[in-house]
């Protein structure tokens, strides 16, 4: 899997773990290993000027996703198509109030982004109510075997 990370935020942010979380969400929703994938950390000026230009709303969003190819997750009998899955914008600064006012840490919420955007990137949304269980339910999931994966690697 080819992905790539830039940090034009000015904030740090461990882009190791969120390439490893990102890898996890792909291979999980069974992405092609040489589909791409970008993921770029902005500042909130940027991040609002993205927000404004694509959403039509004011202020910095945390996450924002650019699907390129409209991949799909792969069924388990096929061989899942190879493409530019897209981009995924994250904004730190939006990332570490969030994180902040749900009592965990900013890298926390960033890799719960990461999922999120890889999620959106994949043709889920939430919408309606039905896809915001499904897709927030999918995102638990993914998080959480992920950390289990992180936990067992650290023993």
């Amino acid at each position: 899997m080819s992905i790539d990370v830039n940090n034009e935020s000015g904030w740090e942010v461990d882009e190791h773990l969120v390439l490893d979380v990102a890898r996890h969400a792909l291979a999980r929703m069974r992405i092609h290993p040489l589909s791409e994938l970008s993921v770029i950390f902005v500042d909130a000026d940027a991040m609002e000027q993205l927000h404004i230009q694509w959403m039509d709303e004011p202020g910095p969003t945390d996450v924002l996703s650019f699907p390129m190819d409209e991949l799909r997750p792969g069924k388990e009998d096929e061989e899942p198509p190879q493409g530019l899955l897209g981009d995924i914008v994250l904004c730190p600064e939006v990332a570490k109030k969030q994180g902040d006012a749900a009592g965990h840490t900013m890298d926390d919420e960033l890799h719960l982004l990461t999922v999120h955007g890889v999620l959106h990137l994949l043709g889920y949304d939430h919408a309606e109510p039905e896809e915001e269980r499904e897709m927030f339910g999918l995102q638990q999931e993914i998080l959480h075997s992920w950390r289990a994966q992180r936990a067992a690697q650290d023993d």
